[in-house]
């Protein structure tokens, strides 16, 4: 147990110092590794789609391990749940089978923003490996910090089809009934 949790903390060090995808080479081979782990390339976003009031912002972002960028205000017109996460987040590892289960099971849009990881391929293999079936989008720079008000991670935010923030969860989800009472309330 001790050395799993020295691992951990090197591996956590070690990301820290980590390069970002920038370059043509770099995102291929994340593309590559996207579509090795079957995680979901991202919906095409109108680019001059503007934000509705209390939703989403108007900010364009890469899709993980893809060359699509998204514009948060484009996304489809559906009941969706954001989920904003970290590969290095411990409350968001706790709460990833719980966002899988409701995902799998609700009629509702899921996408997950990986925000400010520094490691984009240890984020794609984590999404793989907690077996998350939806789309997500890398702000490895914090963009979303100020239009978004992000606390800290995970925040959980439920967007109604006309695209307003319903509610936002700050903090761990501690189970699937928890967010699926929060969906079936808020959208």
């Amino acid at each position: 147990m001790r050395a799993l949790a020295l691992a951990t903390a090197a591996a956590i060090a070690l990301a820290a110092c980590a390069s970002t995808a920038s370059d043509p080479a770099e995102v291929a081979s994340l593309s590559a590794l996207r579509e090795r782990f079957g995680v979901p390339d991202c919906p095409e976003t109108d680019p001059d789609a503007g934000a509705v009031p209390g939703g989403l912002p108007k900010t364009s972002l890469p899709c993980l391990g893809s060359t699509r960028q998204v514009n948060l205000a484009g996304l489809p017109r559906r009941p969706m749940v954001v989920n904003l996460w970290a590969q290095w987040c411990a409350p968001c590892r706790a709460e990833a089978a719980i966002l899988k289960a409701v995902s799998d099971e609700q009629g509702v849009d899921f996408y997950g923003i990986n925000y400010n990881d520094p490691k984009p391929d240890w984020a794609l293999e984590f999404a793989a490996l907690v077996g998350w079936r939806y789309s997500h989008i890398q702000d490895l720079d914090k963009q979303l910090a100020g239009p978004l008000n992000v606390p800290g991670l995970p925040l959980t935010l439920l967007v109604t089809a006309d695209g307003r923030i319903a509610h936002r969860h700050a903090g761990e989800l501690h189970s699937a009934q928890e967010l699926a009472s929060l969906i079936e309330e808020h959208l």
